[in-house]
């Protein structure tokens, strides 16, 4: 029986070497190549010509440092980078594309949980960037007849995980005193082998075509419980203080350290319930298990 054949996108990536493994794993030809985007489209199209889905995570990803300025930067990877995918595996006949946008979409600062169906509020550059991916991908699959899927993950952890995540690992690991003991909020977060695992769902399952699709972990933690989870598997003793949540707020504000600060006192929660209910798909690995290979990642590479 012939394996059926992926292209992807990004695959060097933090969730792109993990969906690499996972879907060779599961029996897939998986092909990824050094093309740069908007550059030999027929390159592009060659490489496509077999590929029976096509996911695209290619991305400029968010960071707190960038600002309005980078809208244009955006704009050029994420919005430019994802019409120019979407033409080309239209060319090639691909069947199906699956396109990895971000929760930031739906917006931030809702204390209810976001739903796929919610009207897109964008607050950043990055946000915007996405949601404008959205609508061209959808456009250009619309016009060639491709069917589409678009994945809106929270922020995602596991081995190899970066950026503000591992400093927080870092953080624990010094057992430095935090200021989030009187904080109660609630994060939907979602681990690296869950986001790949859905990932081979929507490429795949029927129902999941012409859909916006959220994504998360079975538990939905606060920051101070996320940090105990991460004392216990550091071995560390976890120092948390009282602190007024308003006067945290205006202390990160005169440092400049306000996007940090409100992501890890404010609630982000996303409803993953029709990702069960209509495609069937449950989380593969827990919130702890999940933490534990990122921990164990993290200090296999502090040994070096």
């Amino acid at each position: 029986m012939q394996k059926k054949s992926v292209l992807i996108t990004g695959a060097g990536g933090f969730v792109g070497t993990k969906l690499c493994a996972t879907l060779s794993g599961q029996g897939w030809l998986v092909r990824n190549h050094a093309l740069r985007l908007n550059e030999e489209p027929m390159k592009w199209q060659t490489a496509m010509k077999s590929a029976d889905c096509v996911v695209h995570l290619a991305a400029r990803v968010h960071q707190m440092s960038l600002g309005a300025q980078d809208e244009a930067a955006f704009n050029e990877v994420n919005v430019a980078g994802s019409r120019f995918v979407a033409e080309q595996a239209a060319l090639a006949g691909v069947r199906r594309l699956v396109f990895l946008s971000s929760i930031k979409v739906n917006g931030e600062g809702r204390v209810q949980p976001y739903q796929s169906t919610d009207t897109p509020n964008p607050q950043d550059s990055y946000g915007r960037s996405k949601l404008a991916a959205e609508q061209v991908i959808r456009e250009v699959c619309a016009r060639h007849g491709m069917e589409w899927v678009i994945i809106r993950p929270p922020l995602v952890y596991g081995p190899g995980v970066r950026a503000n995540f591992r400093r927080l690992i870092r953080l624990v690991e010094l057992a430095i005193p935090m200021p989030f003991g009187s904080i109660d909020n609630r994060r939907s977060l979602v681990g690296l082998s869950n986001l790949t695992d859905f990932i081979e769902v929507c490429m795949n399952h029927p129902a999941a075509a012409g859909q916006v699709w959220l994504v998360a972990d079975e538990e939905c933690v606060s920051t101070p419980e996320l940090l105990r989870r991460l004392s216990r598997q550091l071995n560390r003793r976890l120092w948390l203080f009282q602190f007024s949540p308003k006067l945290l707020g205006r202390l990160a504000a005169l440092l400049h350290l306000r996007p940090e600060v409100d992501r890890l006192c404010k609630s982000l929660q996303v409803d993953a319930s029709p990702a069960r209910t209509k495609l069937g798909w449950r989380p593969v690995s827990s919130l702890d298990d999940e933490l534990a290979k990122a921990i164990a990642t993290y200090r296999g590479r502090r040994r070096r």
